[in-house]
């Protein structure tokens, strides 16, 4: 059993960490539960933008370089965009635009009309997307989110340090009988301790995506020197530039036969193209495994799978897709949804049980002050 000053270091420890940094996760955890079921809601209630208006089966192949040529007349030449080609029949083709607007365009993968387009921040899922993964302050608030999740690691083993029993097995009981304050003391303590490792698991993998620096602090740590993508040779590339349908053609003599995730096309000439392929045993549902070619020549510059990525970069591969729940399919993404619930619980409950413990005591004050000038009047 602890000593009671300890003890009360640990409390004050936990209480704090929970009432400052509390409302954030709580915030986070119940935008992300929110995010697992909003995706196939926005799908449905939008289906100009996800649903291809030419189902025909034997639709032609889109050019990509008329395309190219579009996007750069209408946003600039400076502008960044990636190409997300159709996961099934039927969908549209995706087309994320980074310049002097900010989004996404959706088009008929089969003639290339624009069906509709919508803003980074315009539309509800996205809006809670960017909440959810940078509080809308962009790489400030996902340092932010990355720090408070490091916080909760601290909050976590101070919880479970405060929870330990003297006796095991430990008693889990929750007493709802004894009215409502200690019925919730009892399901913050023991949801807290019981899905702590859980949660733990959801809010890290959330800050190892929102904060990239962390897996290359990871290889450090291991000795590996992060992968970086190869660079374009300096100087002026002989023959004819090449258009973007021969740069992926190239990119698919990589990966014959293999589907694409992402057409990653940079507005600079000195910076390569990637191609993403989505490889058969890549636990990553948009791949990773890349090959990236020079932006005028074709030149294959650098092939990498995904088993070759160091291990603090390599590990999105499945980092990702445990922390959005494809990894496990609907059973796992419901699971993620409920540990979501579960932590803005326990961030709610834990703030609500301080500020009652408080109106109670203040209660208690005051009536002790009210009885004391009693007996003086008396």
């Amino acid at each position: 059993m602890l000593r009671a000053p300890l003890r009360r270091l640990w409390l004050k420890v936990h209480r704090w960490i929970g009432l400052t940094l509390g409302p954030v996760l709580a915030l986070t955890a119940l935008l992300g539960a929110v995010l697992v079921v909003a995706s196939p809601i926005d799908r449905y209630a939008h289906p100009e933008l996800f649903v291809a208006r030419n189902t025909a089966v034997a639709a032609p192949v889109l050019p990509l370089e008329p395309l190219r040529q579009r996007i750069l007349t209408e946003f600039g030449p400076d502008t960044n965009f990636t190409l997300r080609p159709p996961r099934d029949s039927g969908e549209t083709l995706w087309v994320y635009v980074r310049g002097p607007w900010d989004g996404t365009l959706y088009l008929d993968p089969a003639t290339g009309a624009e069906q509709g387009r919508r803003g980074s921040h315009e539309g509800a899922y996205n809006l809670l997307f960017e909440l959810h993964s940078s509080l809308l302050l962009e790489d400030t608030g996902k340092g932010i989110l990355a720090f408070v999740a490091l916080a909760y690691l601290l909050m976590l083993i101070t919880g479970v340090v405060l929870w330990w029993p003297t006796r095991w097995p430990p008693s889990l009981r929750i007493a709802l009988d004894r009215g409502l304050l200690r019925g919730l003391f009892d399901l913050h303590r023991t949801g807290g301790a019981v899905l702590g490792l859980l949660i733990a698991v959801s809010i890290f993998t959330g800050a190892y995506m929102a904060w990239r620096p962390l897996g290359n602090f990871i290889s450090a740590a291991m000795g590996q020197e992060p992968v970086k993508p190869p660079t374009v040779p300096k100087g002026t590339a002989a023959g004819p530039r090449l258009s973007l349908d021969e740069l992926v053609a190239r990119a698919q003599n990589v990966f014959p036969g293999q589907p694409i995730g992402y057409v990653q096309v940079p507005s600079k000439p000195n910076r390569p193209i990637r191609v993403r392929f989505r490889l058969a045993d890549d636990p990553h549902p948009n791949g990773i495994s890349s090959a990236w070619l020079h932006p005028l020549t074709g030149e294959v510059l650098a092939v990498r799978r995904w088993q070759d990525l160091d291990a603090g970069n390599g590990a999105v591969v499945v980092i990702y897709p445990l922390h959005t729940g494809v990894l496990g399919g609907p059973v796992l993404q419901a699971v993620v949804a409920l540990l979501g619930l579960a932590l803005a619980g326990l961030g709610l409950s834990g703030i609500w049980l301080w500020w009652r413990r408080r109106a109670v005591a203040a209660a208690a004050r005051g009536a002790a002050l009210s009885n004391n000038s009693n007996r003086t009047t008396s």
